[in-house]
């Protein structure tokens, strides 16, 4: 089964609480996906974010609806917070997001471990290209709700393990 890493950093000229009660309100994921993907949250709102907290969600991808289902594995704030799929799209999707106090603002990180259905093959095909579209939309957004500019270049880095 292909493996891959996904990584983005961004700086975000707020306070780490600021930043990181944004991110703990599961219903701003939808500010911060693209609309091509049609996504909503299934699971009644709000939602209480603690370890082993269930969020359903529904995507379409290329036409297709996905239902999706991650589980909150690890929720440590301010500092961090990990979602993983128990079924979806991925063999495997682990999502760390990570939160760090640094120079007046927040260091905002995505670390995803995924290996995609289809692997190296769909990877090369569409699964590396839609996910660097997502994640540098992710990007974008992120600055817009906060209202802050890029600090350096937007960059999604997709490595193969």
């Amino acid at each position: 089964m292909a493996k891959y890493r996904l990584n983005t950093r961004l700086f975000v000229a707020r306070p780490l609480d600021e930043t990181f009660a944004f991110f703990a309100d599961a219903a701003n994921l939808q500010k911060l996906t693209p609309p091509w993907l049609s996504f909503r949250i299934r699971t009644p709102q709000p939602i209480v974010m603690r370890p082993g907290a269930i969020i359903d969600y529904l995507i379409i991808v290329r036409g297709l609806p996905v239902p999706w289902r991650t589980r909150i594995s690890d929720w440590t704030p301010p500092a961090r917070f990990v979602d993983e799929q128990l079924w979806g799209p991925y063999w495997r999707w682990h999502h760390t997001h990570t939160f760090a106090a640094v120079d007046g603002g927040t260091l905002v990180e995505d670390t995803v471990l995924y290996s995609p259905i289809g692997g190296a093959l769909m990877h090369g095909l569409m699964v590396k290209r839609d996910l660097q579209r997502i994640f540098t939309f992710r990007q974008h957004q992120i600055l817009k709700q906060f209202q802050v500019e890029a600090r350096g270049p937007i960059a999604v880095q997709i490595d193969r393990l």
